[in-house]
């Protein structure tokens, strides 16, 4: 593990925030991964939009976020002690945008499936108000044999819903594991994911790409426990830096791009509340 990385995880079980200037918020380029957890850019997301977050980073006010999902957003499998990915994912948030308070509403709830998730989120976002819903959604969906085309109608009409209601959206998709390498349904859903993040311009953490490649480089690092369904402590601290780096570095591409050459078109604006 590297220092950073340690660092973030003892941050995040001692309730520390890193200190920063009252009066600056920043944001560095994505901090590097630890050694086990290291794949492709490419692997771990897409680069698209968080217009709530950049303008928090402007106006240096608090950031509500909605963590909802399933069992790997607590420490269901997982030992007592180990820190779930979202208190790590907000330690390392804190740690990276300098100057934002960010507070992660964990309401991980095991074996839920999409249509559950939209239920609660719709809710949820009612009494809480979040800038942002981190969606972590497909594995239940495909284990139930739930219709593709009816998966890709819950998950587009809530993510719209959220854009609407000026929410930024980051879903994170389906694990992988060799057990369902070849399951044609565990394939279907994992392809209306993309197509969704493609089509709604949405932040898309690809889990499944960057748990299969590091699996299939490092035999030693195990992101499951012996359950082959469960994340390991190990998979735990992946998938925060993992979504953490692709929040980072979605934020600090769109604010350092090159501002458009004389003649050319302006990129489109963003949507913001």
């Amino acid at each position: 593990m590297t220092r950073f990385a340690g660092a973030l995880l003892l941050a995040a079980v001692l309730g520390i925030a890193p200190a920063a200037s009252a009066d600056e918020a920043s944001v560095g380029p994505p901090p590097a991964l630890s050694e086990p957890c290291e794949a492709p850019a490419a692997d771990i997301a897409n680069n698209a939009p968080l217009p709530n977050l950049g303008k928090a980073l402007a106006e240096h006010r608090p950031v509500e976020m909605l963590a909802v999902g399933s069992a790997a957003m607590n420490t269901i499998g997982l030992h007592s002690g180990i820190v779930s990915y979202p208190l790590q994912l907000e330690a390392m948030l804190k740690v990276a945008l300098k100057g934002v308070d960010i507070d992660i509403i964990n309401r991980g709830t095991g074996g839920e499936t999409a249509q559950t998730s939209s239920d609660r989120i719709h809710s949820e976002v009612a009494l809480t108000k979040p800038d942002i819903v981190l969606w972590q959604l497909g594995t239940n969906d495909a284990l139930n044999r739930i219709d593709p085309a009816q998966f890709t109608d819950v998950v587009t009409s809530t993510v719209q819903w959220l854009k609407a209601n000026d929410i930024d959206v980051v879903l994170v998709g389906l694990q992988y594991t060799p057990r369902f390498a070849r399951d044609e349904t565990y394939f279907a859903i994992k392809r209306a994911l993309d197509a969704i993040a493609k089509q709604e311009n949405i932040l898309y953490v690809k889990r499944y790409e960057a748990m299969k490649f590091i699996a299939q480089t490092r035999a030693k690092v195990h992101l499951m426990t012996s359950d082959d369904y469960h994340l390991s402590e190990i998979g735990t601290q992946c998938q925060a830096e993992h979504v953490a780096r692709a929040m980072i570095a979605s934020l600090f591409v769109r604010r350092f791009r090159p501002a458009p050459a004389a003649g050319e078109a302006t990129p489109p604006a963003t949507r913001s509340n």
